[in-house]
């Protein structure tokens, strides 16, 4: 890759991984109050598994360039931008447009990494290290002594729900394959079988009481299940709906299904709550409050990571080139933590 020159995945419709286009061009230009930042790293998440089936509740139509986040060095700066930014590396969430060796984006947008964080690192915890932390500490409220359960602990955003709840002192039980058990259980964290296991069944075995909060991403049945686990008081935050990303109809249906599941379950007199997660919630009412409260946030998943409280789970690491293979091993469900796309 050239040094002027801009690299770019585009997804062209629903195909399969190796429908993925390389597109060539020139790097942008800032406008004022933008950068320009050279990727180092990019992430591969379930949101782009969605896409390019269809099946993400608000993609853009296309073609279009996916990437929901991104880390890399500033490379130029546009008029009134503070012009220390320049040389620094950043992060910042995208939805799309991150999968590109160079992007502008709004200054405003961009969150400092700290020094001694590695790119790809810190790119594992970009959209999941957020995602994990504002379930956790801004919807579920855990505490030091609670259990809690978390689907999917070894995916993207559940390998840092485990080690963000563990070092806040909570209990926690996660399902995975049995491939993945042992990295669990060197974490403290109890497993179940996803696969062999009736969950609710385990889970209750090991709580009779109910667990304080359950992280579902999974959707369909399952939901319903967690917010039967839940113990009185308990909260189920809900974030996705995997159990559907294969299915064809309506993309939008899985989660308004579960958007009325949990209107109707907080107007129950119970003392539990339930939330459909979303990362970009409260942008449209106010993006100044919205950046403020993300970068608070990243902030402090990006000290956790410098501390060594949550280690980075780098699945793989493949040039932007090889973005058909690095999609493939997303989806195959056999690694731990992120593919990580470079340029």
């Amino acid at each position: 890759m050239g040094t002027a020159e801009l690299v770019e995945v585009v997804l062209p419709g629903t195909v399969e991984p190796d429908g993925l286009e390389l597109r060539y061009g020139s790097i942008p230009v800032p406008s004022a109050g933008q950068v320009v930042i050279a990727m180092e790293a990019t992430g591969v998440s379930f949101a782009e598994q969605q896409m390019r089936r269809g099946r993400y509740y608000d993609q853009p139509p296309f073609p279009f360039v996916p990437g929901y986040d991104l880390v890399g060095t500033v490379l130029t700066a546009g008029e009134g931008v503070e012009p220390g930014l320049v040389g620094k590396r950043v992060a910042a969430l995208t939805k799309t447009g991150g999968w590109a060796s160079h992007v502008a984006l709004d200054a405003a947008d961009v969150v400092a990494v700290p020094d001694g964080v590695g790119a790809a690192e810190a790119e594992t915890a970009v959209v999941n290290g957020v995602t994990a932390w504002q379930m956790l500490h801004r919807k579920a409220r855990v505490r030091a002594g609670q259990t809690i359960l978390v689907h999917g602990a070894n995916g993207g955003v559940g390998t840092l729900l485990v080690q963000l709840a563990r070092s806040a002192g909570v209990r926690v039980i996660g399902t995975a394959s049995a491939r993945h058990h042992d990295a669990l259980r060197q974490q403290g964290v109890t497993p179940v079988d996803y696969r062999t296991e009736d969950i609710p069944a385990r889970v209750r075995e090991l709580v009779p009481g109910g667990v304080d909060a359950v992280f579902d991403h999974v959707g369909g049945r399952s939901v319903t299940d967690s917010w039967r686990l839940l113990a009185p008081g308990g909260t189920l935050v809900s974030y996705g709906s995997a159990a559907t990303r294969d299915d064809s109809g309506s993309k939008q249906l899985p989660v308004l299904k579960i958007l009325g599941r949990v209107w109707l379950w907080n107007s129950l007199p119970n003392g539990r709550r339930a939330y459909f997660f979303n990362v970009w919630a409260g942008r449209a009412f106010g993006k100044d409050r919205f950046r403020a409260r993300l970068r608070a946030d990243l902030t402090q998943v990006f000290a956790a990571l410098q501390r060594g409280e949550v280690t980075a789970q780098v699945a793989a690491r493949l040039p932007l080139a090889r973005v058909a293979d690095a999609l493939r091993l997303a989806e195959s469900g056999t690694v731990t933590g992120k593919v990580v796309l470079t340029p």
